[in-house]
């Protein structure tokens, strides 16, 4: 098979410093990672539309058949290709996203107005902004439209509003007793809700469990855990009757309890007697996880998120073993390239180790960056991937 580029760029002019070997596989792979370590290393060209992208553009991937790859935008040019006008790869560094503090603006107002039933059309009236620029503008910047931001903020309200006021120790020797949590009635209308049934609505996505047992910090809830050795030190696998609720790591047993306390303060923990079911199941896939074998998922996962943090588990979810990919990259995968902050904290609240692999995004410059359990766990977890020497 001919070698694209240098079937194009024949007859033109050599650049001073060529790329030496070229392997279109391994470049077309960096192409469909949208790789941004590769941008300026090469560039790709769509025979179909004439135009040129930096391999980390986050335009849609074309077909295989009709990609050609070049040294330098130049010769890309020479050979009849045009400049892609969302990557800009004719020039040094790409212009700063114009939406980005927009977008900015527009949550924090629906942020400050989230008691309020905020319609597009006020929002858009509110920071000069069409409608339709603010919808395209949420959706790839964050990945959620309006809608779904503003709800999300009610539900942060009635959250807060349910949870007692924390316990003040007062200055006499009587000390007062923490102020109860408002009726739940009064915590819908108040976070922005015009009714109970909007809140219960999207309960199970957004809150996890009904707003009643959610007032009692998960009272009723039955959660069933076991703790064991393995290649990563001490591990907890908890579930529900719906499935694995946690995968964690810690020093000792003492510690990971204090954890799944903590995440569920009301639940009622009960120690598993033997490991069967899907604990074992969750045991028995961490353990693997390091070996030449490693096991595939078969249990099922009950876990509390918002629409945003499921598509980013989502896409952590269908990263290929041995492979990784950078906070930026993975939100220009989600259609979102400005949102590697709000990317970062999804992933910073994976609460199943592995299951989910949160291990496989690093730093833009290769580092390791921060691990929720620990950066040597995920040394060792890349390593026997082999995404890491």
């Amino acid at each position: 098979m001919p070698n694209p580029v240098s079937a194009n760029t024949s007859a033109l002019p050599q650049p001073s410093h060529p790329v030496p070997a070229v392997f279109p596989g391994r470049q077309w792979q960096q192409v469909l990672a949208r790789d941004e370590r590769a941008d300026g290393q090469f560039f790709y060209a769509v025979k179909s539309t004439k135009i040129y992208c930096r391999p980390s553009c986050p335009s849609r991937r074309p077909a295989r058949k009709n990609v050609s790859f070049f040294p330098t935008a130049v010769a890309a040019e020479q050979a009849g290709f045009r400049a892609c006008k969302r990557c800009e790869p004719d020039r040094a560094t790409p212009r700063p996203d114009p939406q980005a503090s927009l977008i900015a603006t527009a949550t924090e107002y629906l942020t400050e107005h989230a008691a309020e039933r905020t319609r597009l059309a006020d929002l858009a009236k509110a920071t000069g902004v069409g409608r339709l620029t603010l919808l395209r503008g949420f959706r790839r910047v964050l990945g959620v439209s309006p809608g779904e931001f503003a709800k999300a903020q009610r539900v942060a309200r009635f959250k807060d509003a349910l949870r007692p006021a924390p316990h003040v120790a007062a200055p006499t020797p009587q000390p007062t007793p923490p102020a109860p949590a408002k009726r739940i009635t009064d915590a819908i209308y108040e976070a922005g809700f015009g009714s109970s049934s909007r809140l219960y609505e999207s309960s199970n996505d957004s809150l996890g469990m009904t707003p009643r047992t959610m007032r009692a910090g998960g009272a009723g809830l039955l959660i069933r855990y076991t703790t064991a050795a393995s290649p990563l030190g001490r591990m907890l696998v908890a579930a529900t009757p719906s499935g694995v609720c946690a995968i964690a790591f810690g020093r000792d047993d003492a510690e990971l309890l204090a954890d799944l306390r903590t995440r569920f303060d009301k639940a009622q923990l009960v120690a598993a007697k033997g490991t069967s079911g899907w604990l074992a199941d969750a045991v028995a896939f961490v353990t693997s996880q390091t070996t030449e074998h490693p096991l595939a998922a078969t249990f099922p996962l009950d876990v509390r998120a918002t629409a945003f943090q499921q598509r980013v588990w989502k896409a952590l979810q269908q990263i290929p073993r041995g492979q990784t990919r950078s906070y930026g990259e993975l939100a220009r995968e989600l259609g979102s390239p400005t949102a590697a902050r709000a990317v970062g904290a999804a992933i910073g609240s994976n609460p199943v180790a592995i299951a989910i692999p949160c291990h496989r995004v690093i730093g833009q410059d290769g580092s390791l960056t921060g691990y929720h359990w620990g950066v040597e766990r995920k040394r060792k977890l890349l390593t026997a991937e082999g995404a890491i020497a």
